[in-house]
């Protein structure tokens, strides 16, 4: 039987468990960290729900995106306390007083990754697929929050110039999906260049590294990965709109490959 990956050191199990019943009860936990972050993110839905009949514009926008946020915030505390789900990513606090519309641009290695710059940043109103803001357990909230939709191009460029216009920080993955690996990327979607020139806001890079497939492309989410897993978001160049998308968009997606080719 091979040896279970894990440093029992930073784990709720004890070190003497032979390989078999150490990683059962990692599977079990793991689970049970998905099916948290599901409780949280439902609670949070029907308590939106409910502000969209009281609170409007701006007000429900600004509330809608905290909640979201120190919700997911305190997803990423209870996953540390277990030792096996870490977010290093307190570089991102740098960029919640930051004045003024900003998108905020990062590469795509897992589904947390949302989770992950949200739970930093209060007034992070993300770019999502229009299947999700229908979501049972995403929809009331992003709507409250005034997260934009990618269903129609068009529309998508509009409300998010839109969103920038009026202060917001918006969250983008310009792959469009999740990286195909954890340090390789996708080409980049024109269109995250073509919001910035047209609401001339700059685009602040993140880049998110970690070395383990977990809940990426193609991993089975019933698999145990490697644990503790580790992802690391940090700040990376931030780019002036300028007036050629396209050679913006180009340079962006050089960016993420030289950095995470290190």
């Amino acid at each position: 039987m091979k040896p279970v990956s894990v440093n029992v050191d930073e784990v709720l199990v004890p070190a003497a468990l032979p390989a078999w019943p150490v990683r059962v009860v990692l599977t079990a936990w793991m689970f049970v960290l998905l099916a948290w972050l599901g409780v949280i993110s439902l609670s949070w839905n029907l308590v939106a729900f409910l502000l969209r009949f009281v609170l409007r514009g701006e007000t429900a926008r600004r509330v809608g995106c905290a909640g979201i946020s120190y919700g997911y915030r305190f997803y990423w505390a209870c996953a540390r306390a277990t030792g096996l789900l870490r977010l290093e990513a307190d570089s991102l606090d740098a960029l919640r007083d930051v004045p003024g519309g900003l998108i905020v641009a990062a590469n795509h290695p897992s589904l947390l990754d949302a989770l992950m710059i949200a739970a930093r940043l209060p007034r992070a109103s993300c770019v999502m697929k229009g299947a999700l803001a229908r979501n049972l357990f995403l929809g009331a909230g992003a709507s409250l929050a005034g997260y934009v939709a990618n269903d129609s191009p068009r529309g998508m460029v509009r409300k998010s110039v839109q969103r920038l216009h009026e202060g917001a920080q918006l969250v983008v993955f310009p792959e469009g999906t999740r990286s195909p690996a954890p340090r390789r990327i996708h080409p980049f979607s024109r269109s995250i260049a073509l919001i910035a020139l047209r609401a001339q806001a700059p685009i602040q890079t993140v880049v998110i590294e970690t070395d383990s497939p977990y809940v990426g492309k193609g991993w089975p989410i019933w698999k145990l990965p490697p644990v503790p897993v580790v992802f690391r978001a940090r700040l990376g160049e931030r780019f002036e709109p300028g007036t050629d998308a396209e050679q913006l968009s180009v340079r962006m997606e050089e960016y993420f490959r030289q950095e995470l080719s290190r």
